[in-house]
């Protein structure tokens, strides 16, 4: 199942600018294989001095950004997986902010933030082992709009590529 396959009525226009971030042509479960080497790579090649580095005190620091990350895996894989199973309740959004606080990512090794997004992603891609087309296809809600479970988990590397961008640009 490729990218190029989503349709616009399946998604949020929100989520539309972590979807484009990926090929079109890409595999959804290349796209989560792919992603967690490069996600990993770019994390592990950050110096220390950066780690803890906000680029205005309001932000995040690269730290809170990968624990970020790694949150937003956790919900939207878990929006595929009750969408996949035909869960016909409104999924609920979730406001990211709150959720930095209590994560404690600061106070976390870097080394731990690795094993714990590698976990985590390890365990996104054997759920997708589990899904086939039909159920991947089908389309439920979260946060009021249409939200199909492939869109759901193409988010997700999405992301990844959107934050590393903006990372680059205003954190290293």
């Amino acid at each position: 199942m490729n990218r190029s396959e989503l349709n616009n009525s399946e998604f949020n226009e929100y989520f539309k600018r972590y979807i484009d971030q990926l090929p079109e042509n890409i595999n959804l479960k290349e796209s989560f294989s792919e992603g967690m080497k490069n996600t990993y790579n770019f994390f592990s090649n950050i110096s220390n001095d950066k780690l803890e580095y906000k680029y205005q005190p309001e932000k995040w620091t690269v730290k809170e950004v990968f624990q970020h990350i790694i949150d937003t895996e956790r919900i939207f894989m878990n929006r595929c997986f009750r969408i996949a199973r035909r869960d016909p309740e409104d999924l609920t959004s979730f406001d990211q902010n709150i959720y930095i606080a209590p994560s404690k990512a600061n106070d976390k090794s870097i080394t731990d933030l690795l094993g714990e997004f590698k976990i985590n992603r390890t365990n996104s891609m054997y759920l997708l082992n589990t899904l086939n087309n039909e159920d991947l296809c089908f389309v439920g809600k979260a946060g009021g709009s249409n939200l199909s479970a492939r869109a759901a988990a193409f988010i997700i590397p999405g992301h990844d590529i959107w934050h590393q961008k903006v990372i680059t640009e205003l954190y290293l």
